[in-house]
């Protein structure tokens, strides 16, 4: 599990102001035949046509808690909604206790009541249940567990051991497919620096920040300034800083389906025919490097915030619980020589993701389309310099790391020139000093990024090893000019 650091927490809004939740997974085996009674409880069943792809959207408010379950073996039933939901979790002995929710919940049967073979009590669950839950005591990142023994009652709720599980065993052959933006509200902050203000803004007039600062809807924005550095040598006047801010407007990608996976010999498999996982969004930033940074030819990398939001996608009755960590950070290289003062505007959007097909398995999705203009240039001495002000998001599901992407927009300057000078002989007589060069100011940008092997939980094959989304590198040139 991954360890979370103490974190300045944003005012956090439900993901529900997004979008209203989703309606039910489809039934393909609907007849006229009786099927077996929902669970007590059960807020949804599966009933609509299973031609239709299943809605994906943000978890109403209601869903923050929610829990969908599958019985795999009971004819005619794929995941519902119902009243259980997990009580306590325990990563290291993957213990669960489950209850239910006590509102509109049925009594369980009295002792020796019989149970029908592939049923369960109502408001229990049994061995080999699939549920998929919300973040819960000891589950923050929700979970997607199998159900493997029942060990007993406890005051809060039964006792089961639980195994992993992959997202298949709810969503079976069923098609999902759906763009959800993340509240900005949500995201946990943990500031790294001093002078670090998050701003936020959402429907209905709601804001967040220093005042007086402009954020679209739905947009985070991290500013920072900061001093960094200088060089060895550097004069006073050439004291290095790095101030700006990063804007984004996260979303998630999310899809599952397109019929079922076909080995090569021709059968079907378990798992989807395709899938995909990712983060995309809007990006604004504007940012200034001035003076003279004490720069090495290894970049020096210094994160400023670090960002974590859980949103809760309904993907039809199931909580696909989405794991989205943000960290903005800037970075130098160079050679210590040279002193600039730029700065540049940056707008545009990138997409960065892993999608899977029957015939090429994983394959890495690498999308940026940026413009940038130049606020000020200034470039003095010979050198070179080069700073990035960019963040590193990773996105996965249930507490399982599938996608890391890093967005780095950069500045890089040069100059090159000579200084010669002549002192001529005899008492009172000035030497005569020439300068000559150029210097040229280039903007780019970075994505690179890797897909992980955890990316198997939607039960497709598992990647044998991490690969990476290859480097999508744009540079273009901002200004330049003789000295």
């Amino acid at each position: 599990m991954r360890k979370r650091p103490s974190r300045a927490l944003v005012p956090a809004l439900a993901a529900s102001a997004l979008f209203l939740a989703a309606g039910c997974s489809a039934d393909p085996g609907q007849s006229s035949a009786a099927a077996p009674t929902p669970d007590a409880g059960t807020s949804a069943t599966a009933t609509a046509n299973s031609d239709q792809p299943l809605a994906v959207a943000a978890a109403p408010a209601a869903a923050a808690t929610s829990t969908a379950v599958a019985r795999p073996g009971t004819a005619g039933r794929k995941a519902h909604k119902t009243s259980l939901k997990v009580k306590s979790y325990d990563s290291h002995t993957r213990r669960a206790v489950i209850s239910t929710v006590a509102k509109g919940t049925s009594s369980p049967s009295p002792a020796g009541t019989p149970t029908p073979a592939g049923t369960a009590t109502p408001g229990r669950t049994a061995v080999g249940d699939v549920i998929a839950s919300a973040p819960a005591p000891g589950a923050p990142d929700g979970l997607l567990a199998k159900v493997t023994k029942v060990i007993g009652e406890t005051a809060d709720g039964t006792e089961v051991q639980t195994a992993p599980t992959t997202l298949d065993t709810l969503l079976g052959d069923d098609d999902a497919k759906g763009t959800v933006p993340v509240d900005p509200a949500s995201f946990d902050v943990e500031r790294l620096l001093p002078d670090v203000k998050v701003s936020w803004a959402k429907t209905g007039d709601i804001h967040s920040g220093p005042e007086g600062t402009k954020v679209p809807l739905g947009s985070l924005r991290v500013d920072v300034a900061t001093k960094v550095a200088t060089a060895e040598g550097a004069p006073a006047s050439a004291d290095a800083s790095v101030s700006g801010f990063v804007q984004v407007k996260p979303e998630v990608d999310f899809s599952y389906g397109d019929g079922a996976s076909t080995a090569s010999n021709g059968s079907n498999v378990s798992g989807p025919g395709a899938a995909y996982l990712g983060v995309s969004g809007d990006w604004t930033s504007q940012w200034a490097l001035k003076g003279r940074a004490g720069a090495t030819a290894k970049p020096v990398r210094l994160p400023f915030a670090k960002l974590h939001a859980d949103p809760v996608l309904q993907v039809g009755p199931i909580p696909v619980v989405v794991n989205l960590d943000l960290t903005c950070y800037f970075e130098i290289s160079g050679d210590g020589r040279v002193t600039v003062d730029v700065e540049q505007d940056l707008k545009g959007d990138f997409k960065a993701g892993g999608t899977f097909g029957t015939a090429a398995g994983w394959t890495p999705v690498n999308e940026s389309h940026m413009d940038s203009s130049p606020v000020r240039t200034s470039v003095t001495t010979a050198g070179s310099v080069k700073a990035a002000l960019g963040a590193q998001a990773t996105v996965g599901l249930y507490g399982a790391v599938g996608v890391t992407a890093d967005l780095a927009p950069y500045l890089r300057g040069e100059a090159a020139g000579t200084v010669t000078a002549t002192t001529p002989v005899g008492s009172g007589a000035k030497s005569d000093v020439a300068a000559s060069g150029s210097w040229a100011l280039y903007g780019g940008l970075d994505l690179s990024g890797t897909l992980q092997i955890q990316l198997a939980i939607f039960g497709t094959p598992v990647i044998q090893h991490a690969i990476p989304l290859g480097t999508l590198h744009r540079e273009w040139k901002l200004a330049d000019g003789k000295m």
